[in-house]
């Protein structure tokens, strides 16, 4: 009896004192340089995004916070580095709808679970496509593309920047929800589209709106909707998808933050109000909309049910489009 009394109370000493240590740590994180893990290489608007919040983000929590780029796999090799890393907050994920919602559908062997794997953090932005056309074609607006591609079935071809981006599953939201069929034209990336849809080999692609607001504006492609559930402030003049007619269409592309999962709660919720500090200053809403980009952020729980209702959305139009990664 005296034997299993004090091995009792031993194990209640022990369970007080991890608990004392708990909150100590989180008190004290952070203190030691932070890593964001970026799925892609440096250089593009994903990483310029990533590095902007990674400065902002750094000078609140008075660390450095350095950007790790690790392109390759749609984004699936960082996913797979980010999410085994120990989970102390030290190692942090930029995540994008594609690593996060696209990819569970769209590679049939997937070394990393978007939910499992994941304590998500807060969103940091969100942006739009546009879908633009040749300037010769017919069509000057959305209904009269769908139209125009329901009277010549199988005919009008659109490029994107690879099977499984967003812009080619843009593409196959649109034949869905319209009804119509057109003809996908992959390429490896947007310029070597957009360069064809100028040339008249294609006839409309959907790309970000950053991309193409300075083609719009010299002419050398049409603009007759953006893809987001607002007009962008860079095209005020262009509709939604929804405004012309096509309603409830929606493809909006964000971007995150997340941490490894079984990361203490305190450090995830201090990561939020650090990172919603951040995006709710007028300079980085003023950087973002530069950017073709807004500004937006969320609660954890918030950003796992965007997670998983985006995962949804786009499992049945991968799945159309025939698109699969091995």
């Amino acid at each position: 009896m005296l034997r299993k009394s004090f091995l009792a109370a031993l194990a209640a000493t022990a369970g007080l004192a991890a608990l004392a240590v708990a909150p100590a740590s989180a008190a004290d994180y952070p203190h030691q340089p932070l890593t964001l893990v970026v799925p892609f290489p440096a250089g593009g608007p994903t990483d310029g995004m990533a590095r902007l919040l990674a400065q902002k983000l750094g000078d609140r929590l008075g660390q450095q916070v350095v950007v790790d780029n690790r392109g390759g796999a749609g984004g699936g090799i960082a996913a797979q580095f980010a999410a085994a890393a120990a989970p102390n907050g030290y190692t942090l994920f930029f995540g994008t709808t594609g690593t996060l919602a696209i990819n569970p559908s769209l590679y049939a062997k997937l070394p990393y679970h978007p939910v499992r794997d994941f304590a998500p953090i807060s969103l940091m932005a969100t942006t739009m496509n546009v879908l633009v056309t040749r300037p010769d074609l017919g069509a000057r607006t959305l209904p009269e593309l769908i139209t125009m591609a329901k009277a010549r079935p199988g005919k009008l071809a659109y490029g994107s920047a690879g099977n499984g981006s967003s812009n080619h599953l843009s593409g196959e939201l649109l034949k869905s929800m319209a009804g119509i069929d057109t003809v996908h034209a992959p390429y490896r990336g947007s310029a070597p589209a957009l360069l064809d849809l100028m040339g008249g080999r294609i006839d409309f692609m959907f790309d970000t709106v950053a991309q193409q607001t300075q083609n719009i504006a010299t002419g050398k492609v049409r603009a007759i909707a953006v893809t987001g559930p607002q007009r962008s402030p860079l095209l005020p003049e262009v509709p939604t998808a929804d405004e012309a007619g096509l309603k409830g269409f929606d493809v909006t592309i964000w971007f995150g933050v997340l941490a490894p999962a079984a990361t203490p709660a305190p450090i995830v919720e201090r990561l939020n109000r650090e990172i919603v500090a951040v995006m709710g200053s007028e300079e980085m809403r003023r950087r973002m909309q530069a950017d073709g980009a807004q500004a937006r952020t969320n609660t954890p729980a918030e950003f796992a049910a965007l997670i998983r209702d985006d995962t949804a959305k786009w499992a049945p139009v991968v799945k159309a489009s025939g698109a699969r990664v091995d």
